[in-house]
């Protein structure tokens, strides 16, 4: 979990949105619990999306504010 949000991170909101679908594809859930394992897909799922792209917005702010633009003429190779 993030600190500062006390939120899940990426990585295990979706390694939980697989392990959800894993149990889904067996097959062997009654309908409710298929319907709540749905359900619960359906929210971290959202919550991929919204990390997604928030990343996104990160990065793109970095590269209109120049940042990755100085980070890449820093290419120790050069030197």
């Amino acid at each position: 979990m993030s600190e500062d949000t006390k939120t899940p991170d990426f990585e295990s909101t979706l390694a939980e949105l697989e392990a959800l679908v894993q149990r889904l594809e067996k097959g062997d859930l009654s309908l409710d619990e298929s319907l709540k394992a749905y359900e619960r897909a359906v929210v971290l799922s959202r919550a991929c999306q919204v990390s997604l792209q928030e990343a996104e917005l990160r990065v793109k702010k970095l590269t209109q504010d120049g940042v990755l633009e100085d980070l890449e003429s820093e290419d120790p190779d050069d030197e």
